[in-house]
């Protein structure tokens, strides 16, 4: 639905209270532990689509039945006068009716990077008056035939957009990222709504209630309209954003850190085992003041009041009843887990699962990003840091078991991994240079 209907009906539903909603989106359900044939040095334990087939391209290897089309790239001319920019990370998509839907498309653009063109108002400007690179874009798009209706800069004058989340009222939260790179600035680290159906330059409001830190990805419980938060950083937290009132984010709000009810602190497995996989823990969540944390110290003030610390939390995707995390540096080889939150309904706790935990890089090394596919496989973004990268599309089956769906040959990352209303296409970014792909394929089969 267009944004605006859908904020119409998600406020009808909920009131001043927050009443059930139906997700939007696809069923999610549980993950696993492996990869597939075709990778020079792997060892496949799950073969689920056979055998990744070359890219005459050069950019994207598949498995046998699935295909790509290249939606958007860098430098494509934009209806807005501008052109795509680069370093495109997080995303969204979006039903918007009238047989079309919506990308909204984070750029983890430094401040002084080139944004495609001049744009004249933003978040925040350099010293010189230039407004600040980073941002999103929105890219309209024939839900049948996925040709480009329109594409133009929404969001302007923040930095390092990083991940974000879809809400059930048709908007993109757009999250930044500045704590490193020396971009320790007091006025930025916070989240921006853009609406899916904005035909230019949205105000940037900073919802400076949902806290100032390394934010990573967001995804709203369209029971409850609660907000989950991740923090990218070593000693990171997982945040919950009660908002004040249902879908209006401005409004205000409640900010608090996950903690474990049996006094569990350390989820990252590093030094000693925290947490097991398969093991489900209580949760209980600590209220956290001054959300806007002048001295970016959230995760320290509580983490002293005993929430769970989490190695990098980046992806997060809200399913079916339950929440998928992925912490990108986690687990005794520090090279990734993902857990699963699930919401307690009718006065039940919520519980927090260590779903999978990586052995090897060759399993699944350095997890960002994630959905799920509309067979109820998780889709894992590798980010690797390499001088030589190999990032793939990790799938995990329900039963916890990994394989490799796609393989990047492209020197970059991939990110923003998110699936059309109706299943049918996976958008996926190639981060640098700027490539959206739409890939199709048989996702409902079972392994070949």
């Amino acid at each position: 639905m267009p944004a605006a209907i859908d904020r119409r009906l998600f406020m009808g539903a909920t009131g001043s209270a927050f009443a059930a909603l139906v997700a939007s989106g696809c069923t999610v359900r549980t993950p696993q532990t492996s990869e597939t044939p075709q990778l020079t040095n792997m060892t496949a334990t799950t073969d689920m689509y056979g055998p990744l087939k070359p890219d005459p391209n050069g950019m994207l290897n598949l498995p046998e039945g699935f295909s790509y089309r290249l939606i958007s790239s860098l430098g494509d001319p934009m209806s807005d006068g501008g052109t795509v920019p680069d370093k495109a990370d997080g995303m969204g998509c979006f039903d918007m009716g009238n047989g079309q839907i919506a990308l909204v498309r984070n750029h983890e653009l430094l401040p002084w990077d080139d944004m495609g063109g001049d744009v004249t108002s933003g978040y925040d400007t350099m010293p010189d008056g230039k407004v600040m690179a980073g941002g999103t874009t929105n890219v309209i798009l024939d839900a049948e035939t996925l040709a480009i209706e329109r594409q133009h800069r929404t969001l302007a004058g923040t930095i390092r957009n990083c991940a974000g989340g879809t809400t059930p009222w048709g908007t993109w939260i757009s999250c930044e990222e500045p704590g490193s790179r020396g971009l320790e600035l007091t006025n930025h680290g916070y989240c921006f709504e853009v609406p899916a159906d904005a035909d230019g330059l949205v105000e940037p409001i900073p919802l400076k209630a949902m806290g100032r830190f390394n934010h990573e990805a967001a995804a709203v419980d369209p029971v409850t309209g609660y907000i989950y938060e991740t923090e990218d950083k070593d000693n990171g937290l997982i945040y919950r954003f009660i908002p004040a009132e249902a879908g209006r984010l401005t409004a205000g709000g409640k900010l608090q850190a996950l903690a474990l009810v049996d006094g569990t602190r350390d989820s990252r497995n590093w030094d000693s085992i925290g947490m097991k996989v398969g093991e489900r823990h209580a949760v209980r969540w600590i209220d956290l003041d001054d959300p806007e944390s002048p001295n970016e110290d959230l995760r320290e003030r509580g983490a002293a009041k005993g929430a769970l610390v989490v190695a990098r939390g980046e992806g997060m995707h809200m399913g079916d009843g339950e929440l998928y995390i992925c912490s990108t540096s986690g687990g005794a080889a520090k090279v990734g887990q993902i857990f699963r939150l699930i919401p307690g309904r009718d006065g039940a706790d919520d519980m927090l699962e260590l779903f999978f935990e990586s052995e090897s890089k060759d399993q699944f090394n350095y997890g960002d990003n994630l959905c799920v596919a509309p067979n109820g496989h998780l889709i894992v973004c590798e980010d690797q840091y390499t001088d030589v990268v190999d990032n793939r599309l990790i799938g995990i089956t329900p039963e916890g078991e990994a394989y490799v769906f796609a393989r990047l040959t492209m020197q970059t990352e991939l990110a923003g991994a998110c699936f059309s209303p109706d299943g049918k296409w996976l958008f996926v970014n190639a981060y640098s240079p700027t490539r959206t792909f739409a890939i199709q394929g048989p996702w409902a089969d079972d392994a070949a």
